[in-house]
């Protein structure tokens, strides 16, 4: 009984340690940090932390930069597909003509894609969570 018992644990654990198992079902997206460029505007460095177990083969969101009172000063598109599932991706996007001490909030306006793998287009805002390590926070 006793060899039964350790012989399920053990493979309990073995299935814990195997890739994709701690899986908690949730796209996080997160603002990881803002870097003034060369160019005048500003560079933000975006996480996606896939971990729903599907592949998106396509990603794109609509975001609003908020000035610093508030005013929506554009709309900007960013594609960060391909999201390979069970892993962390680093995306870096241009935010043109705006200093990033000059965006107060980015509001994330829209999902205009959201395509699992070999499968058709998803609503994924049900399992979305978003956070921002940078100056600004990012908000639905």
């Amino acid at each position: 009984m006793r060899n039964a018992i350790l012989a399920a644990g053990a493979a309990c654990l073995a299935l814990a340690a195997q890739p994709g198992a701690a899986q908690d079902g949730r796209l996080t997206v997160e603002l990881n940090k803002f870097e003034d460029s060369d160019t005048g505007g500003c560079r933000a460095f975006f996480l996606f932390r896939n971990r729903t177990g599907t592949a998106f083969e396509g990603f794109e969101v609509s975001l609003a930069i908020l000035d610093q009172g508030g005013v929506i000063d554009r709309l900007l598109t960013i594609d960060a597909a391909p999201l390979p599932a069970d892993r962390t991706t680093l995306k870096l996007f241009e935010i043109p003509e705006t200093g990033c001490s000059a965006i107060s909030e980015i509001l994330l306006h829209d999902v205009t894609s959201c395509k699992p793998q070999n499968a058709e287009e998803a609503d994924c805002f049900a399992v979305m969570d978003l956070a921002s390590r940078a100056s600004a926070p990012l908000v639905k």
